[in-house]
């Protein structure tokens, strides 16, 4: 789930579908678990202290949110290269209304097997020449 901190700027290689799905499940549960608080701890109008800790926390999911921004870029890039697909397909995001839709096909479809010009296969796989 957090691989893709651990590998945060790189562009470089391959990332399996598990990969980019368990960093995307980690992101939610983390910013679902952020807004909780917030959330409760709201603008009331009650007291300045509940509205001063709110904005601390929503602060908080702003810095989450920032720092996860390149994370997530990379992993998203490195899911194109184990498709053996160019890393610039991420800019289909800019596409309105569609675009998402077009990623998350993408992001579901499975690898190439084998190594392909972006690195071997991160799943491992068999060697293909035994039976050659």
């Amino acid at each position: 789930m957090i691989l893709p901190y651990r590998r945060y700027a790189d562009f470089s290689g391959r990332s399996r579908r598990k990969e980019y799905w368990m960093f995307t499940l980690f992101w939610w549960i983390v910013l679902l678990l952020l807004m909780v608080p917030m959330v409760a701890l709201g603008p009331s109008g009650e007291s300045t202290s509940t509205n001063t800790i709110g904005a601390v926390w929503g602060l908080l999911i702003v810095a989450f949110i920032f720092g996860s921004f390149i994370p997530y870029l990379a992993v998203t890039v490195r899911r194109f290269h184990d498709q053996d697909k160019s890393g610039w397909m991420i800019l289909l995001n800019l596409i309105p209304y569609i675009g998402g839709f077009i990623i998350l096909v993408f992001m579901c479809t499975e690898g190439t097997r084998g190594e392909n010009m972006y690195g071997d296969d991160p799943k491992g796989g068999f060697d293909y020449d035994v039976f050659s």
